[in-house]
């Protein structure tokens, strides 16, 4: 993006990309609170440019995009890889494997401890300069995304979550009664580790975490994104309305029409209107 004779900024939010912008992804292991390591990759994205009211002032590269997969998914797993290529087009992008996923350590607490797993990568992110940080987050990741930023007011400066569940135990969709076999039933447990890498704990939630509904309220005024698909065949559309009601003015719902459930239903279309909206929206006063 160019400034005119007069000094304006030209009327672009992205620049065009070019292949000498691009470095190199790292991939390093993050260390959770309670010592868990976390596998994780950054990659330094495509050179952004925003217009900014002060000609004066350089472009801005600060954004940095956190992605929360799904239950079974990984940072190597194919719509995983897609997720990050689609959003480093906006900003640099920072994904992990949640424990008990893939090659990170620890075992799976299906959205619970996970939250620790999202606070070590936004740390990391925070660390490595980024003033602008945004989770996004699928299914499972969408649940996280959302305790993540009620429990930690002001951490992040927006919040993208994409078909989360509304509460927990939920059994009304057979996919969803599947899910409930696989994690509490010992034979459940084998194939999640031997069939879909997926290394779940066998104890139960105690105390039971706060749900995604009661977190909404305290992420305001944080931005946020509700997305959900009306063909989810894991959560009904009665889930995104609870958040979105739970929200009130702060937050916004997208209903995708004829989109599954999570990473593999968001098309490229669509996750390029997350990153336009995240870059349409003024930071919140995140401390870096």
């Amino acid at each position: 993006m160019s400034n005119g004779p007069a000094g304006h900024v030209a009327r672009s939010t992205v620049r065009p990309y070019r292949e000498t912008d691009r470095r190199a992804p790292i991939r390093t292991f993050l260390r959770t609170a309670d010592g868990v390591p976390v596998d994780s990759v950054y990659d330094p994205g495509m050179a952004v440019y925003e217009p900014r009211p002060d000609a004066s002032r350089t472009p801005s590269r600060d954004l940095v995009f956190v992605v929360a997969h799904g239950f079974t998914g990984d940072v190597d797993r194919p719509h995983v890889r897609r997720v990050a290529g689609v959003l480093r087009g906006y900003g640099a992008v920072l994904t992990f494997s949640f424990r008990g996923h893939g090659r990170s350590g620890g075992r799976s607490t299906v959205g619970d401890k996970e939250v620790l797993d999202l606070a070590a990568a936004v740390e990391r992110a925070r660390a490595l300069g980024h003033t602008r940080v945004v989770t996004v987050g699928f299914s499972m990741g969408g649940s996280v995304v959302l305790r993540h930023a009620a429990l930690h007011p002001g951490a992040v400066d927006a919040v993208v979550s994409v078909s989360a569940p509304a509460r927990w135990y939920y059994r009304g969709t057979a996919p969803m009664r599947r899910l409930h076999w696989l994690v509490t039933r010992p034979e459940g447990r084998l194939v999640g580790r031997y069939g879909l890498r997926t290394r779940i704990h066998h104890r139960d939630w105690d105390p039971v975490p706060l749900s995604p509904v009661e977190s909404v309220p305290r992420i305001a005024p944080t931005p946020l994104l509700i997305v959900h698909g009306d063909r989810d065949a894991y959560f009904p559309l009665d889930h995104p309305r609870m958040l979105a009601e739970a929200a009130g003015d702060h937050g916004e719902l997208w209903v995708e029409p004829g989109m599954g459930h999570a990473e593999n239903a968001a098309d490229d279309a669509l996750l390029a209107r997350i990153g336009q909206w995240v870059l349409s929206r003024p930071p919140a006063g995140a401390a870096s």
